[in-house]
């Protein structure tokens, strides 16, 4: 279908691994739509970036709608080599296909001793409601932290500012089941906990996280994940067909060169423990320690897929014939 084996080997150890991770909204049962997504002429599997400005410490690259998982890879090796250069790296990536768990892109920093702020953007159609709004105007819009710790893994925020991940309300749709309460919207502007409206015309709504907060942070992925690197934001009407455009702006830098190396490395771990501690018997996990455990778990039980994903799997099948 085009795609090289190198980029192969990048999309699919990505999608494994969030799988693992427990995300399977961004796992292996993408793979069957990113398929059709080729046939379609949405994705081209071929793609490499292009840079579109060099600046030194300021990069910007144009994805030419290609697999995100590899682009994503490749610009953040980027930023980090800039890291290096500058003390400093800001990355715009637009135009991209899907860019899968941008947790991803944060662990590839920190595991270069890097911190990393990233804001995603969905590009239209919209599929979040704004506060207090009776039209969906805004994309799911993941947005993305990265701390490394001295000796131990990195702390990952990592989440979409709707109440929950488009695709996750996909796998509850197909696995039957209802998604949480607070976090859609009918047609009709009703609260419902049926993620059909979500999937089948016609369609409802997500609703942001923590209301006008999360709206607020929504929209900031789509000034500066979107607009400010020269990708499409909500507002440009694409055609159906156009599939899925992710945009996305990266900030990385080293701590170190703030000049307190040891002391921050010390403050941090400092800071952790003291919010995890003496919680009698309540277990507190850090942001990105679900993965951990998720991965740990998924290593021994395998990955699990729903009936519908694995129809879709098994439907590929006729593509070849």
């Amino acid at each position: 279908m085009g795609t090289g084996s190198g980029i192969a080997q990048k999309v699919a150890d990505n999608l494994v691994e969030s799988s693992l991770k427990g995300h399977d909204s961004h796992g292996v049962t993408l793979l069957p739509r990113y398929i059709r997504a080729i046939l379609a002429g949405d994705l081209n599997p071929g793609a490499t970036l292009t840079t579109l400005s060099d600046a030194g410490p300021i990069v910007s690259f144009d994805g030419g709608h290609g697999f995100g998982q590899a682009l994503g890879e490749q610009a953040m090796s980027v930023g980090i080599e800039r890291v290096r250069q500058f003390g400093v790296a800001i990355i715009g990536l637009s135009n991209t296909h899907h860019l899968g768990r941008i947790g991803a892109w944060a662990e590839q920093v920190a595991s270069a001793g890097l911190v990393s702020i990233h804001f995603a953007n969905v590009a239209a159609p919209s599929a979040v409601l704004p506060f207090d709004g009776l039209r969906a105007r805004l994309g799911t819009n993941p947005f993305c932290v990265g701390v490394p710790l001295q000796n131990r893994p990195p702390v990952i925020l990592d989440f979409a500012t709707s109440a929950i991940a488009g695709n996750k309300a996909r796998i509850a749709w197909n696995e039957g089941r209802a998604i949480p309460a607070g976090c859609a919207v009918d047609v009709n502007g009703q609260p419902t906990t049926d993620p059909a409206v979500l999937m089948t015309e016609p369609l409802g709504a997500l609703l942001p996280f923590g209301g006008h907060k999360g709206a607020g942070l929504s929209l900031i992925c789509s000034l500066l994940g979107a607009a400010l690197t020269g990708g499409e934001t909500e507002s440009q009407q694409i055609p159906p067909r156009a599939g899925i455009i992710n945009n996305m702006l990266s900030i990385l830098f080293d701590p170190a060169r703030l000049g307190a190396e040891e002391r921050y490395s010390q403050a941090l771990l400092a800071q952790v423990d003291w919010v995890c501690n003496g919680q009698e018997g309540h277990d507190v996990q850090l942001p990105g320690e679900p993965e951990l455990r998720a991965y740990a778990r998924r290593q021994e039980e395998g990955i699990w897929i729903d009936d519908v994903n694995w129809q879709a799997f098994v439907a590929l099948e006729a593509l070849n014939t």
